[in-house]
């Protein structure tokens, strides 16, 4: 078993890739939802022939969220538990999954897997035709939402995808959805730089691959809107002004 308690980012370290595949997992307050998520997780990847890791970030959980990971951990040597004393946001748990990777290839995927792990192929079919990052959408051709947010949350969000795509990310559709996957050494570059904690990192992120003209790339992918969301109305008037900081280069 791997665990490491953080107090600030990892440091990013040149390495030779021994790793294909990285998954990073931010989890707060997940005691319910991630024993299913990794179980799902780790019975698809150990039936590739892929190297790989699955990184768990716990956020500062106040339940038995750390402690499942760690037992996750003693049984599958794979698995890496990284634990922030306290809750930090979102942003800063993938980041710093992400920057503590070692694959040539980094997948980030919320806890709850409102994304089946099996969309991953689409992903990575995409990458392996020249994109530098392959990200789930639910507004692009082909993709298909089985269970839906809850019409507040489906006004909200598409008023703020339009918003971003305005102003932040010209020609990506669906910038939130929690299924991403990255070229890896350009991820670690991207979230070395970025400084937003919470719900916004997603945008940050993308701009920064499109400001380095590295390709992103929508991908449709299955969805299904998981209970116990920790996203809240109030959590999108911080997002734009998450996105006012991305927006005016703030650090």
């Amino acid at each position: 078993m791997s665990e490491t308690t953080l107090d600030r980012a990892p440091v990013v370290a040149a390495q030779p890739v021994a790793i294909d595949l990285s998954v990073v997992i931010p989890a707060y307050n997940e005691e319910r939802r991630l024993g299913a998520t990794l179980t799902a997780v780790l019975g698809y990847l150990r039936g590739t022939s892929l190297r790989w890791e699955l990184i768990v970030v716990d956020d500062g959980s106040t339940d038995g969220t750390a402690a499942l990971a760690r037992r996750v951990a003693r049984d599958e040597p794979g698995v890496r538990v990284l634990r922030h004393p306290a809750n930090r946001g979102k942003g800063c748990a993938v980041r710093h999954g992400v920057l503590a990777s070692r694959g040539g290839q980094v997948l980030f995927t919320d806890a709850d897997l409102a994304t089946p792990i099996e969309e991953l192929a689409g992903l990575r079919a995409t990458l392996a035709l020249g994109a530098d990052a392959a990200i789930g959408s639910r507004a692009c051709p082909g993709a298909r939402v089985e269970t839906p947010q809850h019409v507040v949350r489906r006004l909200l969000g598409t008023l703020g995808n339009r918003l971003i795509q305005a102003s932040a990310v010209p020609g990506v559709a669906d910038t939130q959805c929690g299924f991403k996957l990255f070229d890896g050494e350009k991820a670690r570059l991207a979230f070395g730089r970025a400084r937003v904690d919470g719900w916004g990192f997603d945008v940050e992120i993308l701009r920064a691959f499109s400001r380095r003209g590295w390709v992103v790339r929508e991908v449709p992918v299955r969805w299904a809107h998981q209970p116990g969301s920790k996203l809240r109305p109030h959590h999108y008037l911080r997002m734009l002004i998450e996105l006012c900081r991305v927006l005016a280069g703030r650090r």
